[in-house]
């Protein structure tokens, strides 16, 4: 089977979240299963881009509304990441160093769709599966079955898989003119509340819909940015699929990232390591239980209850306890994180911005990692801290539920609670001490939850079996 994953994310290349970290995993599991997995994303100005070598794989001219553009597709060369991957350069308009922030962003990202769709009307033959990554990519389940121009690709089955429903990409219907010609007949399969939602094109006109977890699927039908009925209409066509993590990038026994490596048999003392030099380096007590939050301080990720949250735990805790933030986002909760510092000077710090050596080590030295999210589709974090024995403290949402079971249940190796508030935060900080103080449960979690399977194995089998039904 041949598949085509259309993202505007793909880890190492260019990532702003866990979208890029699934679609440069999932096609590689999918190779590993016998199949053919391609990616093709815009080229952006990244590192990766210069310190690679490259063929041009195709070349070709399209309209955005009047504007004629010339595209380019170029091959990265030596298959590095386990799979074909792909760019779309237009110059002046996907050549940028950031992904998104930009004024013309819907022009963007529908040129990008126009050109990957016109470079497949090249090929001498067409892929099984076109497999779109949320609204970036949300036009071209419509473009492929009500575009005059890609009537010769109309057979191709596509899948819409929803990373996050908060983000759907809306467009006045003055800019109705960028998507090549249509079927006017068929407005109402771009339309949703008067506007333009690529999203909503995409979960009405895809073949099959996928979730990045049982529960958020579920969360989808009552709280999903104004798409609720649309979810509930389509539920017959949806499926939800766990996400996986890239078992050989994330592994505590081969990590490059870390100062000590260390596998579940020699998981307590690797880890007391680890978290020595992790301490060392941010004037923290490594004595303490050592809690971490790792991620966008953004209201989704309930970031701006944070500096408030460990406010109130190292009160409860009469300051036993370590915390470490990194992370960049909202300037208002940026600051609120920097100005407590001073006051618990060798108990909090906070590195403002993104590190993925500094992540790396953050899981393996911490003992709990935090994650009080709002929304959490699937989250990756959790399933990261596991791989690496750090005790998961989270809020029962989204994939946050489906992948940690609460210390007080059976199996369980996790800290559960309900609310993203500052006293249901406090109060589980207030369970992890505890444990933290029961050596002995503390050491039995840990070799537990490094246990777990979360590789990409099981979810790359699912897909290929939506995929199947489909064919």
């Amino acid at each position: 089977m041949e598949i085509i994953h259309i993202s505007a994310e793909c880890y190492p290349v260019a990532k702003a979240g866990g979208l890029g970290d699934v679609v440069g995993a999932l096609p590689k599991y999918q190779q590993k299963l016998g199949h053919i997995a391609k990616v093709v994303m815009p080229m952006y100005r990244t590192k990766f881009l210069e310190q690679n070598e490259w063929e041009v794989d195709g070349t070709g001219s399209a309209y955005l509304g009047d504007w004629n553009f010339q595209y380019t597709i170029i091959r990265e060369k030596t298959n590095k990441l386990g799979f074909n991957l792909y760019l779309v350069d237009i110059h002046g308009l996907l050549d940028r160093e950031k992904i998104y922030g930009y004024d013309d962003d819907p022009q963007r990202f529908i040129a990008f769709q126009i050109a990957v769709l016109d470079w497949l009307k090249q090929w001498h033959h067409l892929p099984d599966i076109i497999h779109c990554h949320d609204y970036h990519a949300g036009f071209v389940p419509f473009m492929l079955k009500y575009c005059i121009g890609y009537r010769s690709l109309s057979n191709i089955r596509s899948v819409i898989t929803i990373h996050n429903a908060q983000y759907q990409g809306w467009l006045g219907w003055d800019k109705s003119h960028f998507i090549p010609e249509w079927d006017p007949w068929k407005s109402g399969m771009l339309d949703w509340n008067d506007t333009i939602n690529p999203l909503a094109s995409a979960i009405k006109c895809a073949d099959k819909i996928t979730t990045v977890s049982w529960s958020y699927l579920e969360e989808l039908r009552y709280s999903a940015n104004g798409l609720e009925n649309l979810f509930e209409y389509e539920k017959g066509k949806s499926v939800g699929i766990l996400n996986g993590i890239d078992a050989d990038v994330w592994d505590p026994a081969t990590d490059s990232y870390i100062t000590n490596r260390f596998s579940v048999a020699g998981v307590t003392r690797g880890k007391a390591a680890n978290k020595k030099v992790l301490c060392k380096e941010y004037g923290l007590d490594s004595k303490l239980p050592l809690v971490v939050f790792i991620g966008r301080l953004v209201g989704e990720k309930a970031a701006d209850i944070l500096a408030d949250s460990i406010l109130a735990a190292l009160y409860a805790l009469q300051g036993n306890m370590c915390f470490l933030v990194l992370g960049s986002g909202d300037p208002h909760v940026e600051w609120q994180l920097t100005t407590i510092t001073d006051r618990f000077a060798d108990r909090y710090n906070v590195v403002i911005g993104y590190n993925e050596q500094l992540s790396h080590q953050m899981y393996a030295g911490a003992d709990f990692l935090l994650m009080p999210s709002r929304v959490e589709p699937c989250g990756l974090n959790q399933m990261y801290a596991m791989r690496y024995g750090t005790v998961p403290v989270v809020r029962s949402t989204g994939g946050l539920r489906d992948t940690v079971i609460d210390m007080g249940d059976e199996g369980g190796y996790g800290i559960r609670f309900n609310h993203a508030s500052v006293d249901d935060v406090r109060y589980s900080l207030e369970r992890a001490a505890e444990v933290y103080a029961d050596k002995k449960k503390m050491s039995a979690m840990r070799k537990t939850m490094m246990q777990v399977d979360n590789s990409w194995d099981r979810s790359a089998q699912q897909y290929m079996e939506v995929y199947e039904s489909l064919l």
